[in-house]
């Protein structure tokens, strides 16, 4: 999923580009021997960075994941290197309330109604 220039602005360094969060990347990927850490919900995961992840059969590309979800920490405590089948179980709750939070900011007229309707 791409990342808004907004949430991008949060990370160390001011970007993931930026020589602070290349750093803290390389690390976080070297603690974890360069394979997924898993999850609290999945925490057997060892897909292989650029292997066949062994449940889907997709090329594994490790990211970064802030298990608190606040981009703006390079915490290595509170970060894994996450396969992106991990990555995106961990996030699905918080991207679901996300959504619901967006989408009630802009339809909250009709949210409105609807309660007026029940």
């Amino acid at each position: 999923m791409p990342i808004t220039a907004e949430k991008m602005s949060r990370y160390p360094g001011g970007s993931i580009y930026s020589k602070v969060w290349r750093c803290f990347r390389a690390f976080i990927l070297f603690r974890a021997g360069n394979r997924c850490e898993g999850t609290p919900d999945r925490p057997g995961c060892r897909a292989r960075n650029g292997a066949a992840h062994p449940e889907t059969g997709s090329k594994v590309v490790l990211t970064i994941a802030h298990m608190d979800h606040d981009e703006s920490h390079a915490d290595p405590e509170r970060c894994r290197a996450l396969c992106q089948l991990c990555h995106n179980r961990w996030d699905a709750a918080h991207r679901r309330r996300n959504q619901a939070n967006t989408w009630r900011g802009k339809y909250a007229a009709a949210d409105f109604i609807s309660e007026l309707c029940e």
